[in-house]
C-alpha cells in the first residue's frame, strides 16, 4: 500500500472511491467534488498494489489556528485494516503545531471510537439532530 500526499486525484479515482462507500451526495456532482477536493489544503491517499484507490482523507487549514478533516474514508473491503489510522496520521503530523483539530461525522459508534483513538473528543450532544462535533487539541 502506498500513502502520500497527492494533489491531483481523478475524478474517475474519486467518484469510485465516495461511491463505494455511499457517498453519493458528492458523487452526483462530479465536478463539484473534484473541485472540492482541488481546493483542499492536504489530500492524502491509498492505493494499493495496483494503483487502486483505496482510502482518502482530506481537510482544510489556515496553517495556525484550525485543521478541519473535511473527508476520511476507505473502501469497505480495506476498513479495519489501519488504512483510516494511516491517512489521519499523516494529517495530523502534517498539521502537528495547529492547536485544533476539528471535524463533524455522523452519529454512528463505530466512527467516534475510530476518532476517539487518536484522541478526537465528542464536546457536544446536538438536540434533534444525529451530529457530533469532536475537537483536539495539541500544547
Amino acid at each position: 500500500m502506498d500513502i502520500q500526499v497527492e494533489r491531483e486525484v481523478s475524478d474517475d479515482d474519486l467518484i469510485g472511491l465516495y461511491d463505494s462507500v455511499g457517498w453519493v451526495a458528492y458523487t452526483r456532482a462530479p465536478d463539484t467534488l473534484a473541485k472540492a477536493v482541488a481546493n483542499s489544503s492536504i489530500v492524502v491517499t491509498a492505493r494499493d498494489e495496483q494503483g487502486q484507490l483505496i482510502g482518502l482523507a482530506r481537510g482544510l487549514s489556515d496553517d495556525v489556528a484550525i485543521f478541519y478533516l473535511q473527508d476520511i474514508l476507505v473502501r469497505p473491503e480495506r476498513q479495519r485494516t489501519g488504512v483510516g489510522r494511516q491517512l489521519l496520521s499523516v494529517c495530523l503530523e502534517r498539521y502537528s503545531h495547529v492547536r485544533q483539530k476539528v471535524l463533524l461525522t455522523d452519529d454512528d459508534e463505530a466512527p467516534q471510537r475510530f476518532y476517539e483513538s487518536l484522541g478526537y473528543v465528542n464536546t457536544v450532544s446536538f438536540s434533534g439532530a444525529s451530529l457530533n462535533t469532536y475537537v483536539r487539541f495539541d500544547a
